[in-house]
């Protein structure tokens, strides 16, 4: 083989070796085991309920102001971390319910809501708190900005940190061991930017 050829089939090699590192498309895992649900181009991994006015918007958002009801992951997941990106407005009601095990109508009792609720009558369930399952004290406030809910489900145990604050560490519940993943809306304005999941 001369000099010239075997240089292309370096650079063919080399091409072929980029190509199958690509990153995944969405809806699949990556290199790090992470499955994008939302990247801002489009809902098939979700399943709407109920009549909220879910939308797609520039910039990778999906936004309901009117409504009330939930985005459904098509999927179940067990043991997990999940990483989702949101903006509420200061009087907005929503939340990433997590384990849903009926995925046509989504509640506090089949699933585990991690909460999204700044001006929620009894705040220690409010933003930042798992209803019913671990209270935060004192409740951080998530309107009108971008925050980041970091949110790990292991066996019974449950860690939430949002905007890089541990509002929940290790709370303990073995109702639901697994379910779908699922975005509320539930009043005010309320946006998902990115929501990606790994599996443990």
């Amino acid at each position: 083989m001369n000099r010239r050829s075997a240089i292309a089939m370096g650079l063919l090699l080399a091409g072929s070796a980029l190509l199958w590192h690509s990153p995944n498309a969405s809806g699949q895992a990556g290199q790090t085991g992470w499955i994008t649900l939302f990247d801002g181009s489009n809902l098939n991994n979700w399943d709407p309920i109920g009549n909220a006015n879910w939308r797609l918007l520039e910039g990778g958002i999906v936004q309901a102001d009117l409504g009330n009801g939930f985005l459904v992951s098509k999927q179940e997941f067990g043991d997990f971390e999940l990483r989702a990106e949101f903006w509420v407005d200061a009087t907005a009601n929503s939340g990433v319910f997590i384990r849903a095990t009926d995925p046509k109508q989504v509640t506090a009792q089949n699933a585990y809501e991690v909460n999204i609720y700044d001006t929620r009558p009894d705040p220690s369930y409010g933003t930042g708190a798992i209803v019913n399952v671990a209270k935060v004290s004192p409740m951080p406030k998530a309107g009108n900005q971008w925050n980041t809910y970091d949110i790990t489900a292991k066996g019974d145990t449950f860690t939430i940190v949002l905007n890089g604050m541990k509002t929940v560490d290790g709370a303990k519940d073995a109702k639901h061991p697994k379910g779908r993943i699922a975005l509320q809306y539930g009043g005010g304005i309320v946006r998902f930017r990115k929501v990606e999941i790994r599996p443990l």
